[in-house]
């Protein structure tokens, strides 16, 4: 049986959710049936090094999109490709366009991650890529409520979108949060004090404004440290918050950590505090590490994933009220009670394991064929 190729365009292999969902499908695809090709732009990308050695993996001269459609045209043509697949709408935008312009027999799967839109400029901005979207062969949302969005703001028919959960490598990151090695901040954790951990990177979307007055309000009733990995532009702002609510001493921006996974393992608790979110792969992978999970009930990742508030507590967007109240909820049970939480967190994290969601892919890829 002829192998199937598949490329797979994406901006870089950065530090987004994006990246590693991509990293997860191409290293856990069943390789007996298919060829994975990564084509990037000319950017360095955190999680290249994580690629299995078998992965042809090609970076465009160019850091632009609108200079790659006949650059990733000539390579849909000489590798002869079977399926483009892509994510994040501008690069699915680019992936169908360059498959028309490739003449050939190709077919284009994208991937919608997010729940976008919300202004009048933004709203006509995703029926223009609705349109487009039109173009592909196979449309897959991450979670049901990035499902609606695309039927309510893009106008896509609902038949024409599959919803796939994120995967979650449990196995991989079982095994990373137990690398010692990859522990940089040992002593910040040498501690009585509690700690709670977030991830994301420092933009708005992210709300670390509302995590930090909630963290001032918890730490009032509950000494405890607030560790924030992810690097952006809103650090500086958000320093000087930490300062004006005079937790500063309490809150440390840890930056871009290769291996999230063993800071997550060292916490009491994992807290999200975003606006909006597609998936919310970081929730699952911190399941996936036996902690605790605080979330905002944000649009439409995190009551999917934590099954409507069963495996995780949620709280109101922007409520640093409700999400410092959730948060020493978890804080102050009893260490049987956590360990209780935590089981149950690692077992829904399995629902979501790369070698069942990655299959789901593949049969995605062979229908479209």
């Amino acid at each position: 049986m002829k192998k199937v190729n598949i490329v797979f365009f994406i901006y870089q292999m950065g530090a987004g959710g994006a990246a590693r969902t991509l990293l997860n499908i191409i290293n856990n695809l069943d390789r007996n049936k298919f060829s994975p090709i990564l084509v990037t732009l000319n950017y360095e990308g955190s999680y290249e090094h994580a690629l299995k050695e078998d992965v042809t993996f090609i970076k465009l001269d160019t850091k632009r999109l609108s200079r790659s459609i006949f650059k990733l045209a000539k390579i849909i043509r000489d590798e002869k490709v079977d399926i483009v697949f892509s994510t994040i709408p501008r690069v699915n935008t680019i992936a169908i366009l360059a498959k028309l312009v490739s003449f050939t027999k190709a077919k284009n799967v994208i991937r919608e991650a997010d729940n976008l839109g919300g202004s009048f400029k933004e709203n006509l901005m995703l029926l223009g890529f609705g349109l487009i979207y039109r173009l592909s062969n196979q449309i897959v949302s991450l979670s049901e409520g990035v499902k609606d969005n695309l039927v309510k703001r893009y106008k896509i028919p609902r038949k024409s979108i599959e919803v796939i959960y994120n995967p979650v490598d449990v196995a991989n990151i079982t095994n990373l949060a137990n690398q010692e090695k990859d522990f940089h901040h040992q002593s910040l954790f040498d501690t009585d004090d509690k700690i709670i951990i977030t991830a994301g990177r420092l933009v708005p979307q992210k709300d670390h404004h509302t995590m930090l007055r909630a963290f001032a309000k918890v730490n009032e009733q509950c000494p405890a440290k607030l560790m924030i990995l992810g690097e952006g532009y809103l650090y500086n702002e958000l320093k000087q918050l930490s300062i004006e609510l005079n937790i500063i001493e309490r809150v440390h921006f840890l930056g871009f950590q290769q291996n999230p996974y063993i800071y997550f393992r060292q916490a009491d608790l994992f807290v999200l505090s975003s606006k909006h979110e597609g998936f919310s792969h970081v929730i699952a992978e911190a399941l996936a590490t036996k902690t605790a999970v605080v979330s905002t009930n944000c649009r439409s990742g995190p009551s999917e994933v934590l099954d409507k508030g069963r495996y995780g507590l949620l709280s109101p967007v922007g409520d640093e009220e409700k999400l410092a109240e959730n948060m020493l909820s978890v804080l102050e049970v009893m260490p049987e009670k956590l360990d209780e939480i935590t089981e149950k967190g690692y077992e829904r994290a399995t629902f979501f394991n790369s070698s069942k969601i990655v299959r789901q892919y593949e049969q995605i890829f062979l229908d479209v064929l």
